[in-house]
This record gives structure tokens, C-alpha cells and sequence, in this order.
């Protein structure tokens, strides 16, 4: 089993337009991610999935009925932030205004408990580490924000690549990004824009390794605006572009042969499958260190 992941964001929203589209002017853009969430519901519907919707504190703040919705199918809700703003760019008390910001606005959406969060843009790396302690002393429970790999904007190459318990007497699991081990690299197969760019036949190989060979689920990922080949286009620059654009026409047939060919669940289903016990822990009975 795997755990299926949706960043629950507009297209506005993604890093590479920080500057072109400022917060302030977010109003007054065409917002599209209540459609394409929709459709991704209708998606994981046909095929009978439950995943989980890290959802944008600010999305959620303007579009309850939307949260709701997901939930009311069986799906997971989880924390992305409140404004999409990287981590390392935050001090920590903005960092922690920001996740309380926004796990308020959700549990207060579903009546329900929050236990996730993933970063924008994986943007927990080694400048801002310092998050995870934030992340444990709010309560959260897991956390998805670290991506083994190198690459401009995020990653932590040397991280473990698997479910791990970055403190040994926290409650806080780390979900990282999949990849696969080549030599001395990490390759990511985990989905984004590594799915929509590269080869379907790439992200099959690598999640059928993890699962035949390394015995072990994959974490994949992806954004309702990924599905979306009609969205408006924003000036920005060239390798902006061709990480946004390309191949958005592709991505709803590729998800859907993903669907087919793996199984997928929940975070939460896959942590607890994996026996690390991340609603049923308390702090009278901490789960064994797993790094």
C-alpha cells in the first residue's frame, strides 16, 4: 500500500511565481482549485482510493465547503501552510503563527483533528531544521516536508530516505519524499513534476522497486493545478515555465494508469501499517526511535 498525496493549492499559488503574483493581489486572480480538487475527487472516487489533501491554510479559509467535501468522502486532512510561504524564508515564530493559522482554520472546517503537515515546496532543508521542533511542540504528529535529494529550491540528500523518527523522544514521524538509490544518489519518483516531466514507465520502475524490492510503500504527490491544461499562464522565466507547463495535458491519463497499476491509501494508513502509531501514541507510551 501507498499513500496518495494531494497539495490542495491554485496555480497562483506555487513558488515559482513568488514576486509575479503577490499575496495581496491573490483576490483578485482566477481561482481554480475548488474545480480541479473536485475533479481529482471524482478521480479517486471512480477507483475507490482515500488520500490525503495537504491543504493550503488559505484555500481552506475561503473554500470550507471544499475541505468538508474531502473529508466527507473518506479522505485525510492535512496542513499546508497558510501561505504558501517557504520555511526557510520564515523566522520560527512567523513559521509557527503560520501552521497554527492554518490548522485552526481546518479543524475547525471538519470538527475533526489535524496530524499532518508538508511544507511549500519541501522547504524544510538543512537552513530550517529548527521547523521540526516547532512541528513537535505544536502537536503535530507527522510531518512530509523533506525531500532526500539535491535540488535548487529543496532537499536533504543525506536524510533517510524511508518513514523516521527524526527525534528519539518525539512523537513526530518524518514522511520523506520517494526516491530511489542509484549509487551514491537519491532519485525522486514520488510524482510533482518529476511525474508530469519525466517518462510515465519512470515513476512505475521506481515505485514497483520500492514495493518488490525494498519491500517498502511510496509516497506520491501532486497539485490539483497539474490536471489543469487550461489554466491561465504567467510570465515567468523559462525553466519557471517548463517546471509549471509542461505536460499538464498528460497528467489526469498518467494518474489514472497510476491508480490502475498500485494501490494507495492514506498517510496516516501507511504510518500506522508501518506500526508507527501516529494517532494512537501518547506521551506516556513513546514508539521506538526509527533512525
Amino acid at each position: 500500500m501507498n499513500a496518495m498525496t494531494v497539495d490542495v493549492e491554485d496555480y497562483f499559488h506555487v513558488s515559482v511565481f513568488d514576486g509575479l503574483v503577490p499575496r495581496h493581489g491573490w483576490d483578485t486572480m482566477e481561482s481554480r482549485v475548488s474545480r480541479n480538487t473536485e475533479r481529482l475527487l471524482e478521480i479517486f472516487g471512480e477507483s475507490g482510493i482515500q488520500a490525503t489533501f495537504f491543504v493550503l491554510g488559505w484555500v481552506a479559509e475561503r473554500f470550507p465547503r471544499l475541505v468538508r467535501a474531502i473529508a466527507a468522502q473518506g479522505h485525510e486532512i492535512a496542513s499546508h501552510g497558510y501561505g504558501h510561504r517557504l520555511v526557510y524564508d520564515l523566522t520560527p515564530r512567523a513559521f509557527r503563527e503560520d501552521i497554527r493559522r492554518a490548522r485552526d482554520i481546518l479543524q475547525s472546517a471538519v470538527a475533526a483533528p489535524v496530524y499532518g503537515y508538508r511544507a511549500p515546496s519541501y522547504s524544510v532543508t538543512p537552513r530550517s531544521l529548527w521547523a521540526l521542533d516547532v512541528l513537535i511542540d505544536e502537536g503535530f504528529r507527522y510531518d512530509a516536508s523533506i525531500f532526500p535529494i539535491h535540488h535548487d529550491r529543496y532537499g536533504i540528500p543525506i536524510s533517510p530516505r524511508h518513514p523516521y523518527r527524526p527525534k528519539p523522544d518525539a512523537a513526530l514521524v518524518e514522511a520523506p519524499g520517494s526516491t530511489v538509490r542509484w549509487g551514491p544518489l537519491n532519485f525522486p519518483i514520488g510524482g510533482g513534476g518529476y511525474f508530469r516531466i519525466l517518462p510515465y514507465q519512470w515513476t512505475r520502475w521506481g515505485i514497483s522497486r520500492l514495493n518488490e524490492v525494498e519491500g517498502l510503500p511510496a509516497i506520491f504527490y501532486l497539485h490539483p493545478w497539474e490536471i489543469d491544461p487550461d489554466q491561465p499562464r504567467l510570465r515567468t522565466s523559462t525553466l519557471g515555465r517548463f517546471r509549471h507547463y509542461f505536460n499538464l495535458s498528460q497528467t489526469e491519463a498518467r494518474l489514472r494508469t497510476l491508480i490502475r497499476d498500485f494501490k494507495f491509501s492514506t498517510m496516516l494508513a501507511l504510518l500506522e501499517r508501518q506500526g508507527n502509531g501516529v494517532v494512537a501514541e501518547t506521551e506516556s507510551a513513546p514508539l521506538p526511535y526509527l533512525w
